[in-house]
């Protein structure tokens, strides 16, 4: 099977991965002033924005709402980031691609693997927040990596296949943006998905990430495990899509060289 193979080649090839996502993470903020405060500054910044809008403009009339749109807000950055960096991760490193021996499939496991990274170094923030929004932080939190496993598979399996699409149809970079915001607007993230009409429920947690925003305000703000069905269909779709993912990549790594 595909999958196994690249596995194999992402073990084999795990120092270069290493490498190459204390690399990112290094040059993301390289020449700022501030330099790795961005990585909690930024999620910070769009949570102000976004109270100030939803709280204190259009009056949105909810408990505690800046820390329930954290723990929806943390995990969307990780995705939308994921997606952003690795669609052109191939395009953007044709030197790279064009030596034999370069295992082109590592370059979009690095940009989810290093935001991946700063979600995690987020985390802190986001309890911190809690404390001052008074929020506990309850056992369900130890279900919190499961979610994070199954967001992992379901990014990897999107990114490697927009990457290898990319690298022929250069308009996926920039059909990609578009879809980004829509996709974000139909997830639960900025509202709860008790304000989604029951008939319209299906979009917002159909899209994966939407059950996976519901799973991640259920271990984090509501202090509850998640809907373990909806979980696990949520995680049988992430695999599925792993699958097709690895397949449409390995299917046209050979034509990579031609196309950049």
């Amino acid at each position: 099977m595909g999958i196994i193979h690249t596995i194999r080649d992402c073990y084999a090839h795990r120092v270069l991965i290493q490498s190459l996502v204390a690399r990112q993470l290094r040059a993301r903020y390289r020449g700022s002033l501030l330099g790795f405060v961005w990585t909690f500054l930024n999620p910070l910044l769009l949570m102000l924005v976004y109270s100030l809008v939803f709280s204190v403009y259009m009056r949105f009339d909810m408990e505690d709402y800046g820390a329930f749109m954290f723990a929806g807000l943390l995990p969307w950055l990780w995705f939308s980031a994921s997606l952003s960096e690795g669609v052109n991760s191939i395009v953007s490193s044709g030197n790279l691609i064009t030596r034999a021996m370069f295992p082109p499939e590592v370059l979009p496991i690095v940009s989810v693997f290093s935001n991946g990274l700063n979600f995690v170094f987020s985390l802190p923030v986001l309890f911190l927040i809690y404390l001052a929004y008074g929020v506990p932080i309850g056992p369900a939190v130890l279900a919190l990596p499961i979610v994070m496993a199954v967001q992992l598979v379901l990014t990897l399996g999107i990114v490697l296949a927009l990457s290898a699409l990319n690298v022929q149809f250069r308009d996926v970079q920039h059909l990609l943006g578009s879809l980004l915001v829509f996709w974000f607007f139909l997830c639960p993230i900025i509202y709860p998905l008790s304000k989604v009409p029951d008939g319209l429920r299906v979009f917002a947690l159909g899209n994966l990430m939407g059950a996976l925003v519901t799973a991640y305000q259920d271990v984090l703000f509501h202090n509850r495990l998640p809907s373990w069905p909806l979980l696990g269909l949520a995680a049988a779709a992430a695999i599925a899509i792993l699958l097709v993912g690895d397949a449409l990549f390995r299917r046209r790594r050979e034509t990579f060289a031609e196309w950049l």
